[in-house]
C-alpha cells in the first residue's frame, strides 16, 4: 500500500500534463491534477487552435480576392468580427469539454486552483495538502513583455488578441518570431495596415534556414506588410483613443492596437521551486535530464516549462514516454532530432531537419544544396504574385537528406509527410526514384536535379 494520497500529481492541464495523466491512469495509477485556468493549456485556448482558426478566416479573404482571376464576380463583403470571435469561443469551449470528459473518464482527480510544491512529495492546492509519490510539472509557458514605457499599460499580447472586440485597422507588431509573423500575416490579409518592429536584421530566428528567412521576408513585403528592421520601440502612449508607438529612429506610428510578440518564458510562478531547491536555467526553465527528472528525484517536468523544444506535439510525446517508463516498464525516450515544425505565416513556412547553416557547421565541405523557386499553379490565373520556395540539404558522402524546407501555401501539410521520409533516413536517390503527384507543388521535392 502506498503511503501517499496519490501515485502521481500533475500540475497543469495542458497538452503534456493531460496526456501524462490520462496514460498513467490507464495503467492503473492513482493520478491527481491541478489546474487554475483552463483545460488544454495555451495551445487549445490562446495558442495553436484559435490562431489556426484566425489563419482560416484571413485565408478566406485572400481566396475571395484571388477568385476574380478565375472568373468569379465577388461583390462587396465584410467580416462580422464579433460573430467570428463567438464561433471561435464556442469551439474552444467544446474542446475544453472534451478534455474534461477524457480526464473524468480516465479517473483523474481534478483540483481547480493554483498549486505550489511544499516538499518533494506534497502539493498544496486551495490550502489543501495532497501527498504524492511523484510530482510532474507541466505548466507550460507565459508571455514575456519587454520593459518599455507604456508596453504593459497600452500593449496587448498573444493571450489578448483572441478576445479583441473588433478588428484593429492599424496594428503594430513588436517581434518577428513565429507568433509575430503569424499575426502580421493574418491582419494584413484582413485589410489592416500592419507595421512590424524588430531589433534584428532578419525575421525569424537562427533555427530557420537563412534562405527561408530571406524569402519569407520578401513575400510578406510584397503583400504590403511594413517591416522596420534594426529598430526598437522606446515608448507607447495613448492620445485621443489612438496609440502612438515611438521608435528609436524618431518615427511615431499610430495604431489601434500594439501587439508585443516578444517571446515566452517558462511558467513557474507560485510553484515554490527556488525555495524547494529545484535547479533552474535561463528564464526560469526547469532543468531535467533525459528522463524528464529534476535534481529532486520525485519531481519531473515536461513541455514548455523546460524550455527545450516548445511545441505541443513534443510536450505530448514527452509526457507519454515518461509514464510509459515509470508505470509500464517501457524503456522509451523521444528523439529531438528531425522534429518537423511550421509557421502559419502568409505564406506558410515548414521545415524538418538541419538548416544549411547547421549542416555546413556539422559537415564542412560535404553538403549539396538543391533549391527551387516558382509561382504555384494556383496563383497563375489569380492576381497574386506569391511565389513558393523549396530546398533540400543533402550530405554528399552518404546521399542522405539532412534537411527539407518550404515556404508556400500548405507547407505544413506537405512537410509533415516528408518528415517521415527524413526520419527513416531517405537519400536523395530515394527522392529521385519517387514518382511525383502531378500537378502539385509537393512534387517539386522529388524532381529537383540540379545542385544550387
Amino acid at each position: 500500500m502506498s503511503n501517499y494520497d496519490v501515485d502521481l500529481f500533475v500540475i497543469g492541464a495542458g497538452s503534456g500534463g493531460v496526456r501524462a495523466a490520462r496514460v498513467a491512469a490507464g495503467y492503473g495509477v492513482k493520478v491527481a491534477m491541478a489546474e487554475s485556468q483552463f483545460y488544454g493549456g495555451t495551445c487549445v485556448n490562446i495558442g495553436c487552435v484559435p490562431k489556426k482558426l484566425m489563419t482560416y478566416v484571413a485565408g478566406y479573404e485572400s481566396a475571395m480576392r484571388d477568385a476574380s482571376g478565375y472568373g468569379w464576380s465577388v461583390g462587396e463583403r465584410s467580416l462580422d468580427w464579433g460573430k467570428f470571435i463567438k464561433r471561435k469561443d464556442e469551439e474552444i469551449a467544446r474542446l475544453n469539454g472534451i478534455y474534461e470528459k477524457m480526464l473524468n473518464n480516465s479517473g483523474v482527480e481534478i483540483h481547480w486552483g493554483a498549486a505550489s510544491i511544499i516538499d518533494p512529495h506534497t502539493v498544496r492546492v486551495n490550502s489543501k495538502d495532497i501527498t504524492a509519490e511523484r510530482i510532474l510539472i507541466a505548466t507550460g509557458g507565459k508571455v514575456s513583455v519587454p520593459n518599455i514605457e507604456g508596453a504593459r499599460e497600452h500593449g496587448i499580447t498573444s493571450d489578448d488578441i483572441f478576445y479583441l472586440k473588433e478588428q484593429p485597422k492599424r496594428l503594430v507588431v513588436a517581434g518577428v518570431g513565429y507568433i509575430g509573423l503569424e499575426f502580421a500575416g493574418i491582419f494584413n490579409q484582413l485589410g489592416s495596415k500592419v507595421d512590424v518592429i524588430y531589433r534584428r536584421d532578419k525575421i525569424l530566428n537562427e533555427g530557420f534556414d537563412g534562405d527561408v528567412r530571406e524569402f519569407l521576408n520578401g513575400e510578406m513585403i510584397k503583400k504590403g506588410i511594413n517591416f522596420h528592421p534594426k529598430t526598437n520601440i522606446t515608448k507607447v502612449e495613448k492620445a485621443l483613443g489612438v496609440y502612438q508607438v515611438h521608435l528609436d529612429n524618431g518615427e511615431i506610428i499610430e495604431a489601434d492596437q500594439v501587439l508585443f510578440a516578444t517571446g515566452r518564458v517558462p511558467n513557474i510562478d507560485g510553484l515554490g521551486l527556488e525555495k524547494l531547491g529545484v535547479e533552474l536555467g535561463k528564464s526560469g526553465a526547469i532543468i531535467v535530464d533525459k528522463c524528464e527528472q529534476t535534481n529532486i528525484p520525485s519531481i519531473y517536468a515536461v513541455g514548455d516549462v523546460t524550455n527545450r523544444v516548445a511545441l505541443t506535439p513534443v510536450a505530448l510525446a514527452e509526457g507519454h514516454a515518461l509514464v510509459d517508463r515509470l508505470y509500464n516498464g517501457q524503456d522509451r525516450y523521444i528523439s529531438y532530432d528531425n522534429i518537423p515544425s511550421a509557421v502559419f505565416s502568409n505564406p506558410n513556412v515548414s521545415q524538418v531537419g538541419l538548416t544549411e547553416e547547421q549542416a555546413c557547421s556539422q559537415y564542412p565541405n560535404e553538403i549539396d544544396i538543391y533549391k527551387s523557386e516558382f509561382r504555384a499553379m494556383k496563383m497563375i490565373l489569380s492576381d497574386s504574385q506569391e511565389r513558393t520556395f523549396m530546398k533540400l540539404i543533402v550530405h554528399s558522402k552518404t546521399d542522405k537528406v539532412l534537411g527539407l524546407h518550404m515556404v508556400g501555401e500548405g507547407a505544413g501539410e506537405i512537410v509533415q509527410g516528408f518528415a517521415t521520409a527524413i526520419i527513416a533516413g531517405a537519400t536523395k536517390a530515394d527522392f529521385d526514384l519517387t514518382i511525383g503527384i502531378h500537378p502539385t507543388s509537393a512534387e517539386e521535392f522529388v524532381t529537383m536535379r540540379n545542385k544550387a
